[in-house]
């Protein structure tokens, strides 16, 4: 026989192999998917069979383990089909001829650098820092394929970068221009991304296409972001270029589309003068964005803020290695993976994506091999290593390196968590490495990260009363009846956060709302759309988008404002429902979409599932909407209005692979999504019923809060000036003190406050002397404290206050002791003056703070109550209040309903009259306030 033979008939047994493997997945997927269509070597993986990106890499996978060969790196982006798979494999390498590279441990060992950019505030100067200290150091590992990895040096990025900064001077691109960057994860997008900064332009990075065939509508997809950027250029592969006649037709401010490789120039860059800081360092558009898409401007003063604030909560340095696998183009990699290593001199080792998709071990075994301490990724990277990697392909694996992997850009499942820690452990994967985490683009990156290294923090909530009230309350047990949530961390050093309700005032701990924040990473606004700018701002805080809580300070995220959906009385998280409508079998899962929608008929909003299949059999459809609906009974107590059932590709999704529900929701008004039949007359009274009384509840909601607030004030201005007027007239002091409690008291009881008091049997006796330090939550704290006790006490006070009448009256006549905070000189007299007196006189209460901040958390404590201690022999006694703070906020007027709690430590005694006693009794007491306050430690250092 014949070698032509030989390889024909060869090519037949591997051809039925693999179209009995792409039945077999596809049956997986939808067990009726061959009812309406029929698979050849010629079917298209994309529009005939409905592949996405996951599922072709899946196929990929076991196309690999049963022929046991190695197909090309570039696979999952060029097989278009079966038959494309066959050529595959006949080109292929056997398995064992092309062991990955990364099961070979070689850990980087690099010299520690003991100093940090601090001075520098643009990016420029920060690649021109480490330049000029370390040159020949490498920067950057970039996986050119599985087999080869190539190292980059902070002089070689700068280098290439000039270069290509002087070819797109040449080609007469300005400062301040955008240039596009649409190029795969690779040493040209490192290089031009500074070219252009170089330059004074700006960067706009977006994403290439998945496959080279798609990339004429990827581009007319892009279009209107490059209008909105008035792009000058785009630097792109060399595919791209067949199309650029069609891309400057639609994007008329385009000169030229253009690859890296004839940007270098060897000219030298002319002067551009130098950046600062408050340039636009690049522009990151949103994903999922539609009509005119949103640009966030990110200025260099707003990275560097957001890398550096990261980097001290984390304990960044020059000793840990950075494993990556996140697209460049968005902000995750961009910023967390490749900026952040810049800035902290760590080696980041990053590949494509796609080599991640085709293999995940691939990011595991990379770990292993560069001995990775810190590499994050989305939660479906974590669920895709527990399902797709197979334990033989893990044999010999380490992950003990790895002290944290953040999880974050997409909702965090608690389940995600548990299985991906539980099949990792035993390669030495530790439960605290998982560190969920939350962020957005108009933050630059991150926001909110735990304060302390520690397992991730999951906590149960009562179904009904979060999805009902808003309230978050603990749930007894993990049943049905509960929500779990994931803790996602306090705000970063130097940014806030805050939940507010429809009127736009702060909510308490423990109460849902809009999730607004700002800080020195926000953006400078959406670039040239100065209507979503507007509407982004609330006074001086950034709106999120999204629905949240907080507990103790710590962020928890219910949704995106946008998405929930008000039905029967609840709120409706769409995830929930999403993810278990995508278990039904026949429904593709991750193409499942929750939204609501206004009905016009009743006027009240329903909720509409769409959900994708390849069947399109009448009677089947009917069984998908029952099973969707027994779904939408057992989880929400009521089925889903209208249930569609839409063929493949029908729902949009971002380039990061999420459900776009707004888009969904248009297309589904829009009639564009194939309807069902109507729900019964008995059905739509029932829901337009339903529909009213969530609407009720928000307002009734609204109007309490209002009605509370102002009743309070009433009585507060009922109470204020019979008691100011009698202490300012009464000669005694201790009858001030009784007039000053007894309206204190009374202010409580008839606000219907409830204040809890434990630990009283601690308070000195009132002939002996002590200090009293508490916590400062909100201007209610001395109120409080005044009708906790009947001991009578000195407050101290900031000396501004003494430049108020009114209040320097009210306070002097209860003996309030005023220190000055900013003149040095008296600050230090003041101090002296009350530690020569502590002995002769009565309690004195200090917040060792210093003054109150609005955002959850304990501050770092002066010393001037400790050094008093100390100096004079008395204890000092910790006090810890809780409940005011969500009472009253600093900087609010805005009083809510809640109860007060007031613990009272031990006397602390202090062990010797020197500085280090001093110390050791400030640290004491505030070890006890922040063991019992529930808010973070907002006065320490991250600890590695």
């Amino acid at each position: 026989m014949s070698d032509d033979n030989r390889t024909h008939q060869d090519s037949e047994k591997i051809a039925l192999s693999v179209i009995q493997i792409v039945r077999d997945l596809a049956l997986e997927l939808d067990p009726n998917a061959f009812s309406s269509i029929s698979l050849s070597l010629k079917s298209n993986l994309d529009s005939d069979l409905g592949f996405d990106s996951l599922t072709r890499a899946e196929l990929l996978t076991r196309i690999e383990s049963h022929f046991r060969v190695s197909l090309p790196e570039h696979a999952l982006a060029n097989i278009e089909t079966p038959e494309n798979i066959v050529a595959a494999i006949m080109q292929s390498s056997p398995a064992n001829q092309a062991a990955l590279l990364e099961t070979q441990a070689q850990p980087i060992h690099l010299d520690n650098v003991e100093n940090q950019p601090t001075d520098v505030t643009t990016l420029q100067q920060l690649l021109d820092w480490h330049v000029t200290h370390h040159p020949d150091r490498p920067h950057l590992y970039v996986y050119q394929n599985a087999d080869q990895v190539e190292e980059i040096s902070y002089k070689k990025l700068r280098d290439k970068a000039l270069e290509i900064a002087a070819g797109l001077m040449e080609a007469g691109v300005e400062a301040g221009e955008c240039v596009a960057i649409m190029l795969p994860t690779s040493n040209d997008y490192f290089y031009s991304f500074f070219g252009i900064l170089y330059a004074r332009a700006i960067p706009v990075p977006i994403y290439p296409p998945a496959r080279i065939q798609q990339i004429e509508d990827h581009l007319k997809r892009h279009a209107s972001i490059l209008n909105n950027a008035q792009a000058k250029l785009l630097i792109t592969v060399p595919e791209a270029k067949a199309v650029a006649h069609l891309l400057k037709l639609q994007v008329p401010s385009i000169d030229a589309v253009v690859t890296a490789t004839e940007l270098a120039s060897s000219a030298n860059l002319p002067e551009t003068g130098a950046a600062k800081s408050s340039d636009t360092a690049f522009l990151q558009y949103t994903s999922g964005s539609t009509g005119v898409p949103k640009g966030v401007t990110l200025t260099h003063s707003n990275l560097l803020a957001n890398i550096r604030a990261m980097g001290k909560v984390v304990g960044a340095n020059s000793d840990d290695v950075f494993v990556s696998w996140l697209p460049v183009y968005h902000d995750m990699g961009l910023i967390g993976a490749w900026l952040g290593s810049l800035y902290h001199a760590i080696p980041l080792v990053i590949m494509s994506p796609l080599l991640f998709l085709t293999k995940p071990e691939r990011w595991l075994w990379a770990i292993h091999r560069y001995r990775g301490t810190l590499s994050p990724a989305p939660n479906f990277a974590y669920e895709i290593c527990v399902s797709r990697v197979k334990e033989s392909d893990l044999e010999g694996l380490d992950l003990s390196s790895w002290r944290l992997s953040w999880n974050g850009a997409e909702p965090v499942s608690p389940q995600s968590i548990a299985n991906f820690t539980e099949k990792y452990a035993k390669y030495g994967f530790k439960p605290e490495t998982m560190s969920p985490v939350y962020g957005l683009a108009e933050s630059s990156v991150g926001l909110t990260f735990p304060a302390n290294t520690r397992k991730p923090r999951i906590e149960y909530f009562q179904r009904e009363a979060l999805t009902h009230f808003g309230h978050a309350i603990p749930a007894r047990n993990q049943d049905s009846g509960s929500i779990p949530l994931v803790g996602l961390g306090q705000p970063l050093p130097g940014h806030q956060i805050r939940i507010v309700d429809e009127l736009g005032k702060e909510l308490p701990e423990g109460e849902e709302g809009a999730l607004e924040f700002k800080g020195p990473s926000a953006t400078q606004g959406y670039y040239r759309n100065p209507d979503k700018t507007k509407a982004l701002y609330h006074h001086d805080w950034l709106v999120t988008g999204d629905r949240a809580f907080t507990i103790g300070g710590e962020l928890f995220l219910t949704g995106r404002s946008k998405d929930i959906i008000i039905k029967a009385g609840r709120n409706i998280y769409p995830h929930e429902l999403e993810q278990a409508v995508g278990n039904v079998e026949g429904i593709r899962k991750g193409c499942v979409a929750a939204f609501g929608c206004h009905d016009r008929r009743s006027g009240t909003e329903k909720l509409v599932v769409l959900a994708e299949s390849r069947e399109s059999d009448e009677e089947k459809t009917k069984q998908f909407k029952k099973e969707v609906n027994n779904l939408s009974w057992s989880l929400l107590g009521s089925p889903a209005d209208d249930v569609v059932i839409a063929p493949p590709h029908t729902i949009p999704k971002t380039s990061s692979g999420k459900i776009r529900r707004s888009a969904c929701k248009e297309l589904y008004e829009q009639g564009a999504l194939s309807k069902q039949t109507r729900a019964f007359w008995l059905q739509a009274i029932h829901l337009a019923t339903a529909g009213i009384v969530p609407q009720l509840r928000k307002y009734t909601r609204t109007l309490l809060d209002i009605g509370y607030a102002a009743y309070a004030w009433l009585i507060f201005g009922l109470l204020v000036p019979v008691v100011w007027s009698l202490v300012a007239v009464i000669p005694s002091q201790d009858w001030c003190w009784k007039t000053a409690r007894l309206g204190a008291r009374v202010l409580m009881r008839m606000t219907g406050t409830h204040c809890k008091i434990e630990g009283q049997e601690h308070l000195q006796a009132k002939s002996n002397p002590c200090i009293l330090v508490a916590n400062h939550c909100s201007y209610l704290d001395g109120l409080v404290l005044i009708s906790a006790s009947d001991l009578k006490c000195r407050f101290v006070a900031k000396n501004e206050l003494t430049r108020n009448p009114f209040a320097r009256i009210f306070l002097t006549k209860l003996g309030t002791e005023f220190v000055e905070r900013f003149d040095a000189e008296k600050s230090v007299g003041d101090a002296r003056k009350l530690y020569d007196n502590v002995k002769d006189c009565r309690p004195l209460v200090v917040f060792p703070e210093g003054t109150l901040y609005r955002m959850a958390g304990l501050h770092p404590f002066h010393m001037g109550a400790f050094i008093a201690a100390v100096n004079s022999g008395v204890p000092v006694i910790p006090v810890t209040i809780c409940g005011t703070r969500s009472k009253l906020r600093g900087n609010s007027l805005f009083p809510r309903r809640g109860d007060i709690s007031i613990k009272i430590g031990e006397p602390l005694y202090p062990d010797g009259n020197n500085w280090n006693a001093a110390i050791a009794l400030r640290d004491k007491a505030r070890r006890h306030i922040l063991q019992h306050c529930g808010e973070p430690d907002l006065g320490h250092e991250a600890v590695r």
